[in-house]
């Protein structure tokens, strides 16, 4: 099937749902997911979300928080917007029937690496699937809303796939791979939002999902959208090491509930060494601090221990983690937990204003996928699901205030498949979605140098080259769609490293240990 509605919304989690159920009211509203509705990363966050709700608190102290633990490469305009739409964005998911935690009448905060008051709202240990539930049931019940799940979006559909050519640019939908029968559809709409995630599976380790693939970003790169500081790239402290198991996250609340960093060799605990914040700086100097206490002394991982507290309260803070690790045989109310960092969230992406619009008219973007501004050199924790909420509704607001000047569909070209085959290799796909993550772990990740980008660069040009000819034969599959979008990504990532002469934030290279005095966006031009 294909289809046609008033706003196409690419993306099931919390920034593509939230744009859906403040749209649906007055527009008709279709979401494309790329496998089940709630498989992307919004139902795996632990955390919860930042909002100024504790007495003592401020506006001021979370924005403060944030411009810190960015380096000073947030926008300080967007930081206020998205953090003053804090507390209404709870109340919403608060309608919606999200459970959060409370303390007698009040929501129940905690706190997480970076921040300077309790701030973060969270149901236990697993905010982003009651929050993924809650929005999934209201888009469910809404008669305007087209939810049409396991659709892999391949490419945009813009002017230059009219039936009548244009070079205007402007965005019309997108074709996408329906998964069970492998037919490529066209989904057309007056306005498009990207709602995709982020690109973590570029990475060998990654506490994201599997679909996780940077596909929104190399989608609107390829369409001519700039992109900017995809070099900033998120490596959360905390991933279980478990050779089996390679992407369990254990929540920052770990450490923010009293969890305490050793070293497995010497016991000793060594974050108070490194910052004055302990277990609580933010995570870009937490995640360097375990690296380099394993390079030093060939560790495979660090401790993360929160035995000392009473099991009863780390059973009641953190069941699902608790449950889990019963399960792998780690009982963390008498014993350690092993943790290793992990690439956990994409800083960088697609550039949007306030409005989540995008350089091509037409498309608009939320979320993980997007550069807004917010989180600079690297995300405070618990910001992620806050930025979904905020820029979800801006883009729905926006496209509701513009809808009379938007132009309809014209009469778009279907898919051409009269020039490709099936592919008999599917075994080249597999080997360079491997070789792309294992060559990003070790040349481009925690800590860098300028020969091992090159490195990095080099063997990208010769995928690009195999993956191309590839694509150009063969009919499109999932897998390769993703692998597609996977050796875009990467170049975008290595590119902004290699243009980036400094140490900031999440970006550490060896010849550049020092930091700028003024802090500049790394911005691609297609």
């Amino acid at each position: 099937m294909s289809s046609t509605s008033d706003v196409l919304i690419v993306g099931s989690g919390a920034a593509g749902l939230t744009a859906a159920l403040t749209l649906a009211d007055r527009f008709r509203v279709t979401v494309l997911a790329k496998g089940a509705l709630n498989e992307g990363s919004t139902a795996w966050a632990q955390g919860g979300i930042a909002a100024v709700l504790e007495p003592g608190d401020t506006f001021a102290n979370h924005v403060e928080d944030t411009m810190v633990a960015g380096a000073g490469l947030n926008d300080r305009d967007v930081v206020e917007f998205v953090i003053g739409g804090a507390p209404a964005a709870i109340e919403r998911l608060v309608r919606l029937g999200v459970p959060f935690e409370t303390d007698g009448n009040a929501l129940h905060l905690t706190r997480e690496g970076g921040h300077s008051h309790r701030r973060i709202v969270h149901v236990a240990d697993a905010t982003g699937w009651a929050v993924q539930e809650a929005l999934q049931r209201a888009a469910e019940a809404h008669p305007n809303i087209t939810l049409l799940p396991d659709r892999v979006a391949i490419d945009l559909a813009t002017s230059r796939h009219e039936e009548r050519y244009s070079g205007a640019g402007t965005v019309w939908g997108v074709y996408a791979v329906e998964r069970t029968l492998g037919h490529v559809e066209l989904h057309t709409a007056r306005a498009t939002i990207m709602a995709t995630g982020g690109a973590g599976r570029t990475y060998l380790f990654s506490t994201a999902p599997r679909g996780a693939t940077g596909d929104g970003i190399a989608m609107a790169w390829r369409g001519g959208c700039r992109i900017a500081n995809m070099e900033m790239m998120q490596f959360h402290p905390t991933c279980l090491y478990d050779l089996d198991v390679k992407n369990f996250l254990i929540t920052e609340a770990v450490r923010g509930e009293g969890g305490r960093l050793v070293n497995p060799r010497t016991g000793h605990r060594f974050m108070p060494d490194i910052d004055p914040r302990a277990e609580l700086a933010p995570r870009d100097v937490v995640a360097r601090a375990i690296d380099a206490e394993i390079k030093r002394d060939g560790l495979d991982y660090v401790h993360l221990d929160i035995s000392h507290m009473p099991a009863a309260f780390v059973r009641g803070h953190f069941p699902n983690i608790h449950e889990k690790l019963l399960g792998l045989g780690i009982d963390m109310t008498r014993q350690p937990i092993p943790v290793v960092p992990a690439q956990h969230y994409t800083c960088g992406g697609i550039v949007v204003d306030r409005d989540g619009r995008t350089d091509l008219p037409g498309l608009y973007a939320a979320g993980e996928c997007t550069e807004s501004g917010l989180h600079g050199a690297n995300r405070l924790a618990s910001n992620s699901l806050l930025e979904c909420f905020v820029f979800g509704e801006a883009c729905a607001t926006d496209i509701a205030a513009r809808w009379d000047t938007l132009p309809p569909v014209p009469a778009i070209r279907p898919w051409d498949e009269s020039r490709v085959t099936d592919s008999d290799e599917e075994v080249v796909i597999k080997q360079n979605w491997t070789e792309i993550r294992r060559f990003m772990w070790n040349y481009v990740g925690i800590v860098r140098t300028t020969k091992r980008l090159q490195r990095a660069a080099s063997r990208i040009r010769l995928l690009q080259e195999e993956v191309a000819d590839y694509y150009g034969h063969f009919r499109v599959t999932p897998d390769l769609i993703e692998l597609r979008n996977l050796i875009q990504t990467a170049e975008l990532i290595v590119r902004s490293a290699l243009q980036r002469h400094e140490s900031r934030g999440l970006h550490y290279v060896l010849d550049w240990p020092g930091t700028l005095p003024d802090a500049v966006d790394t911005v691609l031009v297609p």
